[in-house]
Formats: structure tokens, sequence, C-alpha cells
């Protein structure tokens, strides 16, 4: 599982997470919710070694993530697609794709990883010699949760996922990350202000609120919850 202790992290004079502590099952999906400000991309950022922790650990099994270089992190099964749809629009759809694979050098599984990245989100497949920066805001958000998952990730760590895109784009790309998640065992951690659509797909909930953990508890309990839905969740 992924076990985090007492994790904090500072952004100079400003606590971005604080000792927060929280355990993710193997193959589950846990979404990180709140409002902005809340530290979960911090969060994640520590996570993959984006950011440095300032105290505790994040055991991954029995490896401390946060004592890895980022380089390491991915090498240890743990993908990060960071928010913003950030996929390298001078390269083609199917260039973005082959760098998520690139650690693996002539492993001959990428090419079914490919295949079943682009069975998941047909439309890259349409696109493949495409340049990244013709496809829609949706098509981009596909192609760099695609490129992660390129990486075989036994982890994935996935930062606002639905950040300015369509109802109907949400909907599908929720729907993708729910099945793979529970077709191939897959652990989803899912930072999200769309906080209907995120308890909608996690078996666990975590509320931050200025770096701190307020509530935390199955999604179905804590979507129910109407005091705190209305004091954090927006809704």
């Amino acid at each position: 599982m992924l076990r985090i202790d007492s994790l904090t992290t500072d952004h100079g004079q400003v606590r971005a997470v604080d000792h927060v502590s929280f355990d993710v099952e193997v193959g589950s999906c846990t979404a990180v919710i709140g409002a902005n400000g809340a530290g979960k991309s911090s969060l994640l950022r520590t996570l993959s070694g984006l950011v440095k922790s300032s105290s505790g650990s994040a055991h991954w099994g029995d490896v401390d993530l946060l004592k890895l270089p980022t380089s390491e992190v991915v090498r240890h099964g743990v993908a990060h697609v960071p928010e913003g749809r950030s996929v390298i629009a001078e390269l083609s759809v199917e260039e973005n794709l082959n760098l998520g694979a690139l650690w693996r050098g002539k492993d001959p599984d990428v090419t079914v990883t490919k295949s079943e990245v682009l069975d998941l989100f047909p439309r890259l497949g349409e696109r493949l010699k495409q340049g990244a920066d013709s496809l829609s805001g949706g098509e981009r958000q596909m192609l760099a949760i695609g490129r992660a998952l390129m990486a075989r990730p036994k982890l994935l760590l996935l930062d606002e996922p639905s950040l300015g895109l369509a109802p109907i784009v949400i909907e599908q790309i929720f729907h993708t990350i729910d099945t793979m998640r529970k077709a191939t065992g897959l652990t989803v951690v899912l930072v999200e202000q769309n906080a209907v659509s995120a308890l909608a797909i996690a078996n666990h909930a975590i509320v931050l609120a200025l770096g701190k953990i307020v509530a935390s508890g199955e999604a179905k309990a804590i979507a129910s919850d109407e005091s705190l839905r209305h004091a954090y969740l927006g809704y």
C-alpha cells in the first residue's frame, strides 16, 4: 500500500502540506479534495519528487518515495499526471506516448502497452501522427494520462484531470479512470476540485483545508455529509 505518515511540505514561509497521514490500499482510488490552496497539488508533487518534503515519510511498499530522485520514483511504479494537460505540443501524439515509456528501453511489452492505451482512448489512435498542439483540451488530457500509463505504473497520481473540460468529456475521462483501475488493479490517488465526480469513482476520500486533513473516510460517507459539503466542497 501507499502509507503517508506526517508528511509536511513548506514553500518558503508557507506550509503547503501540514503533517498529513493516510493510507491508500492497493487497487483502490483515494480522492483528495478541497478548495484552491488546500495543498492538494503540493501533496502529489511531493510524492513524485518534484517538490522536497520538510519532514515525514511516504512508503510505497518498502520504499520511501521521499528519499528518491524523481527519475527513480517512476522506476518504482509511480506515475504523476500534473494539472494543466501538460503534453509536448511540438511532438506528435505518438511521440508523446513514446516518451512515457522511454525509461523502459527496448522492452517488447511497450508495444502491448501502447495498444492498451489506444484501446482506452480511441481518439488518440485516430490522431497518432497529428501534432499534440492540434488536440482539443479533452484530447490533451487523454494524452497526458496515456503517456503516464506507458510507464506501466502501479500507482497513478492524477492532478485535476477535469480542469477546464466540458462536462461530457469529464464524464468520459472519469469513466475511463474507473474502468482502468477495476480492470488492472491500478492504485489511484486523484486530486480534484470537482468533488462530485471524484467521489463517484473513489473508494476513500481525504478533505484538505490549508494543508491539513479536516475529514477522511469512505467516499460515499463524505459525499453524503451535508455540513462537510457546504463547508469545504462547495456544493
